[in-house]
């Protein structure tokens, strides 16, 4: 079970690091309001990162019961949005379920004891708060 558990999160991060690229290709693509793509190809990106960094990582400062599955939605579905506005409308489906079948797969008690913390054993939640 441990094999298969450190493969589904190595695909996580393999989602995590498609959806980064989606808003990437959507800063490339797309005129937001007028800013260079050259501007929003690295700034979407990296908001992105940063928002999971912050909300949703498993080691996230303010991710909690609430926050990290809104964030998690948010970014990922926000991400196959992006390659939806940009035409990319198989790319948009497929990262969409990619990432509903790999999350599903990563919420397993076997794969979840994987991420734990050893101290507390609840998933994702530094020691002390």
């Amino acid at each position: 079970m441990a094999v298969f558990g450190w493969m589904v999160l190595f695909l996580v991060f393999v989602d995590e690091i498609a959806a980064v690229t989606a808003f990437g290709v959507w800063g490339w693509e797309s005129t937001l309001l007028g800013v260079p793509s050259w501007v929003l190809v690295w700034l979407l990106p990296v908001l992105a990162a940063s928002t999971w960094y912050w909300f949703a990582s498993p080691k996230a400062p303010y991710g909690g019961p609430v926050l990290r599955p809104l964030a998690k939605v948010l970014v990922f579905g926000l991400a196959c949005l992006a390659l939806w506005d940009v035409d990319h409308h198989a790319w948009a489906v497929a990262l969409l379920v990619f990432s509903v079948v790999v999350n599903a797969l990563a919420m397993l008690p076997g794969v979840r004891a994987l991420t734990s913390d050893r101290d507390t054993g609840t998933p994702g939640q530094h020691v002390g708060t």
